[in-house]
C-alpha cells in the first residue's frame, strides 16, 4: 500500500466548484469509489460543512451526510475526522455549531466568524493529519466557491484547506446551469496566483447533448487558462445517492413542487410536508425507487390535491415549523385529513409535532418556552441542551401491518417524549385516538430494548424518532401495501432492496465517471506514479 508502515502521509486531491450544487459531493464520492476500486485505502474529508441532512457515525457522532455517504463509497467507517465542523442552520443567520460530532452551541454568523473560526484551523488540521496518517489517499471536498472574496480571509474549507493538505484542486463546473466558461475563467481570475497554481484541471459536470459541439469551447478554455479539461461528465439521472441539503433537494425534485390538480391513478400518492426547516429529508428517498409510488412535496394548500398518505418529516426547528403549519392552513388540513381516516407519519421533528406541548424553557431549540403541538397524542416534548445521536436497531409492530419487522436506523434529536398520562393502558382514549407504542429499540450493541414512538390503534397515524425507518424494506413495502389496500389494489412483494441498490449506485457512479474523466491524469497530479496496489 502507498503508506505502508506509515512512512509517509497520504496523497491528497481536492474537489472544488465554481458554485454551490455543481456536483462536488457526487464527484468526490465517485473519486472515492474509483480509487478504492483501484486498491487504495481512501477517506473523504470536508473541513466544514453546512447541512441539515446529517449522518450518525458508528460511535454516535454527527457529521455531514455527504461525508458519511462518501465514507460508505470508500467502504470504511465514517468518523468525525472526515467532517470535524458541521453547521446546522436553525433560522436566519443562526446555526448550531457541531464540533467533532457534538453540539458546541448556537451562534449568529458574525459571532461564529469572529470567535469560532479563529480556532477552527487547529481543529481542521488535526483531523486532516489524522486521516493522512491512516489512509493512502484523502479526497477533500470544498464548499460553495473558492472565489467568494468576502469570505476568503477566514477560509477553512477551500483553498486554505487545499494548502493545509498540499492538495491539487480539480475545479468542477455545472454546464446545466449555463455560463460554464465564464464561471471557470471568472473563478480563476479571482484566485491568488498561488491558489490558481493549485488548480490541476477542470471537470465539466451534468452535460447533455453531443460533446463534439462542445469541443471548440473546451479547446478555447484550455488555451485561455493553460489548464486541461480532465473530463466532461454526462448527466446521470436517478442515481439514488443522498443529496447534501435543501438546495440540491429543490433542484432534484423541483418539478414535484408544482401544484397538482389530481393524482396519478396508477400510483399511490404520498405527500411530504415541505417544512421551512426540513432536515434529514433522505428519509423519503426509498419511495422514489418504488414504481407504484408517486411522492411529492407540499408547501401550501394549493399543492395538497388528494394524497393517500402524508409524511411530516424531520425539522431543525419544530417550533417555527409548527407555526408555519398553522399560518399556511396546513395544520387544519392535516386535522381534517386525520378525521377522514387519512394516513399520517411523523418522523423526528414531525413526530414531536403530534403531541400536546413542545416545552423549551432553556431555549435549546427555540426562543419560546412552550408551544402547542397538534394535540393528537398524550405526550409532551421537552427540549434539552444535550442532543441524542445514536445508531439504533430493534423491532416494529405497527397496527394494521402484519408481522413484526426488524428495523435499524439512527436518532438525532434534542427533544424527549414524556407521556402525560404514563399510567394509561394502551387503548385508553385521548381525543378519540386509542394509542400504542409500536417500536422496541436499543442502541446498537445493547441487550435491552425500550418502547419508542407512538401509533393510533388503527395504525393510520404514527410517529417515531427513527431516521431511516422507511429504509427498512419489509416495513416500507408493508406500509405501501396497506395504502394499496385502501385503493382496492393487490399487495406487491418487496422488490426494492435499499442496501443492494445503494451499492449498485456507487458502482454505477464510479463506472460512469471513470469512462469520462482522465483518472490517470488526476493520479499524476496527486504524485502517484506507481501502479495501483490491486
Amino acid at each position: 500500500m502507498l503508506n505502508e508502515k506509515k512512512q509517509k502521509l497520504a496523497h491528497t486531491i481536492m474537489v472544488q466548484g465554481t458554485a454551490s450544487d455543481v456536483g462536488k459531493s457526487i464527484i468526490t464520492a465517485a473519486l472515492c469509489r474509483i480509487l478504492t476500486e483501484d486498491g487504495y485505502r481512501v477517506a473523504p474529508f470536508k473541513s466544514q460543512n453546512m447541512s441539515l441532512n446529517s449522518y450518525v457515525t458508528w460511535d454516535g457522532k454527527e457529521i455531514g451526510r455527504a461525508q458519511g455517504m462518501q465514507a460508505d463509497a470508500c467502504g470504511v467507517l465514517a468518523t468525525t475526522d472526515m467532517n470535524p465542523i458541521l453547521l446546522k442552520p436553525k433560522k436566519d443567520m443562526i446555526s448550531q455549531v457541531v464540533i467533532h460530532g457534538k453540539p458546541l452551541g448556537d451562534y449568529a454568523a458574525k459571532v461564529y466568524r469572529e470567535e469560532i473560526l479563529a480556532e477552527a484551523g487547529d481543529i481542521v488540521t488535526t483531523s486532516l493529519a489524522s486521516l493522512r496518517s491512516e489512509y493512502d489517499i484523502v479526497v477533500l471536498e470544498g464548499a460553495g466557491s473558492p472565489a467568494e472574496i468576502n469570505l476568503k480571509d477566514r477560509d477553512i474549507v477551500n483553498m486554505r484547506a487545499a494548502a493545509w493538505a498540499d492538495a491539487p484542486v480539480v475545479l468542477v463546473a455545472d454546464i446545466d446551469r449555463g455560463g460554464m466558461f465564464a464561471s471557470i475563467v471568472g473563478t480563476l481570475e479571482l484566485l491568488e496566483p498561488h491558489e490558481r497554481d493549485r488548480v490541476c484541471g477542470f471537470i465539466v459536470n451534468k452535460f447533455r447533448g453531443d460533446v463534439s459541439l462542445l469541443t471548440p469551447g473546451l479547446e478555447w478554455l484550455e488555451a485561455k487558462t493553460g489548464k486541461p479539461v480532465l473530463g466532461v461528465v454526462p448527466y446521470l439521472p436517478e442515481l439514488g445517492l443522498e443529496d447534501e441539503d435543501s438546495l440540491s433537494l429543490d433542484s432534484k425534485h423541483g418539478t414535484e413542487y408544482e401544484s397538482r390538480s389530481g393524482t396519478d391513478d396508477n400510483k399511490i400518492d404520498i405527500a411530504v410536508i415541505r417544512l421551512p426547516h426540513i432536515s434529514n429529508f433522505t428519509d423519503i428517498d426509498p419511495f422514489f425507487r418504488e414504481e407504484d409510488v408517486s411522492i411529492r412535496y407540499v408547501a401550501n394548500l394549493q399543492q395538497w390535491a388528494n394524497p393517500d398518505a402524508v409524511i411530516i418529516p424531520g425539522s431543525k426547528n419544530a417550533v417555527d415549523d409548527l407555526h408555519f403549519l398553522r399560518e399556511s392552513g396546513l395544520a387544519d388540513r392535516l386535522e381534517r385529513f386525520k378525521q377522514d381516516g387519512g394516513h399520517i407519519v411523523g418522523i423526528c421533528g414531525g413526530y414531536e409535532m403530534l403531541g400536546r406541548k413542545l416545552l423549551d424553557p432553556h431555549h435549546a431549540e427555540s426562543d419560546q418556552d412552550q408551544t402547542d403541538g397538534l394535540g393528537w397524542f398524550p405526550f409532551d416534548v421537552a427540549f434539552a441542551a444535550q442532543k441524542r445521536t445514536v445508531r439504533v436497531e430493534g423491532t416494529a409492530e405497527l397496527p394494521g401491518l402484519s408481522g413484526k419487522f426488524a428495523v435499524e436506523g439512527y436518532e438525532i434529536h434534542m427533544g424527549t417524549v414524556h407521556l402525560t398520562e404514563p399510567d394509561m393502558a394502551d387503548g385508553d382514549r385521548i381525543r378519540s385516538i386509542p394509542w400504542t407504542r409500536p417500536f422496541r429499540l436499543r442502541t446498537k450493541g445493547d441487550a435491552s430494548a425500550v418502547p419508542e414512538g407512538i401509533a393510533s390503534a388503527d395504525g393510520h397515524i404514527w410517529g417515531t424518532f427513527l431516521h431511516g425507518v422507511m429504509h427498512n424494506d419489509e416495513l416500507r413495502r408493508s406500509w405501501i401495501n396497506r395504502l394499496r389496500e385502501g385503493r382496492g389494489w393487490q399487495p406487491l412483494p418487496v422488490t426494492v432492496r435499499m442496501r443492494d441498490q445503494r451499492e449498485q449506485s456507487f458502482r454505477r457512479l464510479a463506472d460512469h465517471v471513470r469512462c469520462y474523466v482522465d483518472i490517470d491524469r488526476i493520479k499524476h497530479a496527486m504524485g502517484i506514479t506507481e501502479r495501483s496496489p490491486s
